[in-house]
């Protein structure tokens, strides 16, 4: 049975972000997967210190050498056959915990060889789903597909397969907007703008997650 892994990026467990990968996690479950979406910020880690291990000749590469709560998340992830990477944006970035993540997933199977890109250990299908504040006028404003292009790449790079991206724009951050110095905004706005979208988003993470488990490697 193909393993799926989603990790979120995102400090709550069920809302925008969550609740894509969890569309997603079901499409993967409909292809025959066994399916786990892992919550990053209730886990003890932090991002790569440079140590350089992994590019220590005659050592294991591939491989993180700090040991902490991320490490057998490192390990689902090498192990897996298809996996989702979903954060929300904050200050035109993925979380820090995401950030983090991919440091450390990425870097330990980087060795600096023109002969040998990568060191994963197989190709894997992969997804970025990133949930923001911002609207589609904003993101392109502020050419964030640039700069999350930047992941992209990385991705592909180490893993071997080009990444499938779901964005999600203009997301409801308050429950009750009233409650918070948030002025700029119109909450109904917000909630008639999730109303109308993001049922089709849920239905495209899904999609997504059962495509990642049906791809040909």
């Amino acid at each position: 049975m193909k393993k799926f892994i989603a990790i979120n990026g995102s400090p709550r467990k069920n809302w925008n972000t969550a609740q894509l990968l969890q569309s997603a996690m079901r499409g993967a479950q409909d292809a025959g997967a066994d399916a786990e979406i892992i919550h990053l910020y209730p886990l003890k880690f932090k991002g790569c210190t440079s140590c350089f291990y992994c590019k220590l000749k005659g050592k294991e590469h591939g491989v993180c050498a700090m040991k902490d709560d991320l490490s057998p998340v490192l390990e689902k992830a090498q192990n897996c056959d298809a996996l989702i990477l979903g954060s929300p944006i904050y200050f035109m970035s993925p979380t820090s915990g995401m950030i983090s993540l991919m440091e450390r997933l990425f870097f330990s199977n980087y060795i600096y060889s023109d002969e040998i890109p990568t060191v994963f250990p197989k190709k894997l299908p992969s997804a970025f789903f990133y949930t923001m504040n911002m609207n589609e006028k904003h993101f392109e404003y502020f050419q964030m597909s640039d700069r999350l292009g930047v992941y992209t790449g990385i991705a592909e790079k180490i893993l071997g397969v080009k990444p499938k991206v779901l964005y999600a724009y203009d997301t409801v951050q308050f429950k009750d907007y009233s409650k918070y110095e948030s002025s700029i905004f119109d909450p109904e706005e917000k909630i008639a703008h999730r109303e109308k979208f993001f049922d089709g988003l849920c239905k495209q993470a899904y999609d997504i997650g059962r495509d990642l488990i049906l791809a040909e490697n």
